[in-house]
């Protein structure tokens, strides 16, 4: 005779599908509305806007979307994703609702995106889809930063420039960042580099492959761009093989700039103006 279900079979259940589920899946895993409550009653498990069952290790983004009645967007679902986001954004949880939803459990920690969604979500949904958080992220960011974003999610979910470029953007922000994504920037950081030299005229190819391996930028025919990212020197093998392409560039005739997280993040202005007296100094041009 097989083992009844019981409330903590209900908690284990929800805590295997990443601690927050709605009613309706729950019940479709073939648990009884009155095994829900005792798991409710018990601790287990608690319910936020009567249709999210919700465990103690439920991740806090999530919480905050089911409690606001929405789906995780803007800069929030891009951390969940793992796009490139800006270190100095705040923690607020940004969520999407549609025009005219109840504001009903939108705390000091939410921020909200009020607008109309571009992609269609089921109710079990608790995030929301890319274009909408990429059209969030156009109208809450710099622009600078915006694209840096937009550009790491091109990477990382495998956007073509074109497709994006084809969404019918209600804002101006977004279709501007559409018409400005390249899809090239391996680290979504290089464009943070790039993007203003693009913006003053500079011609930049990015991954061009010098000397047998790709580098994130060469600009003219001489001068090579390498943008570290936050993980690099990762590993001593990874740092000698960076050495040893930059020796042989420099053997070659190219200009070997190269810049790390810190200095592109934080130091954008120091980095703009060493690239410009490198140009003055026609280092992208053959001696």
């Amino acid at each position: 005779m097989p083992r009844r279900s019981t409330a903590s079979d209900v908690t284990r259940w929800v805590e295997g599908a990443g601690g927050i589920a709605h009613r309706s899946e729950v019940l479709a895993a073939g648990f009884s509305v009155r095994l829900i409550r005792d798991a409710v009653a018990s601790g287990g498990l608690r319910m936020v806007r009567r249709a999210w069952c919700v465990s103690a290790g439920a991740p806090g983004d999530l919480r905050a979307a089911a409690s606001a009645g929405g789906r995780l967007t803007c800069v929030s679902l891009a951390r969940r994703r793992g796009w490139w986001v800006p270190d100095d954004i705040s923690s607020k949880h940004h969520v999407h609702l549609v025009p005219h939803a109840s504001s009903a459990g939108i705390d000091a920690d939410i921020m909200v995106h009020w607008t109309r969604p571009l992609c269609p979500v089921a109710r079990t949904d608790l995030q929301a889809g890319i274009e909408d958080a990429l059209g969030h992220i156009a109208q809450c960011l710099p622009r600078e930063d915006a694209l840096v974003v937009w550009e790491s999610a091109a990477r990382t979910e495998a956007l073509a420039p074109e497709t994006l470029r084809a969404v019918p953007w209600p804002a101006v922000a977004a279709r501007e960042l559409a018409g400005a994504v390249t899809g090239l920037s391996d680290s979504g950081l290089e464009t943070l580099v790039f993007a203003p030299l693009r913006a003053r005229g500079i011609s930049v190819v990015q991954q061009a492959k010098v000397a047998g391996r790709f580098v994130d930028g060469l600009i003219g025919e001489a001068l090579v761009v390498q943008v570290d990212g936050f993980a690099f020197h990762a590993s001593s093998a990874q740092r000698t093989a960076d050495v040893a392409h930059d020796t042989e560039l420099r053997l070659r005739g190219y200009t070997v700039l190269r810049f790390t997280y810190r200095q592109v993040v934080h130091e954008r202005a120091a980095v703009q103006r060493t690239l410009q007296r490198a140009l003055a100094q026609r280092l992208h041009l053959r001696q």
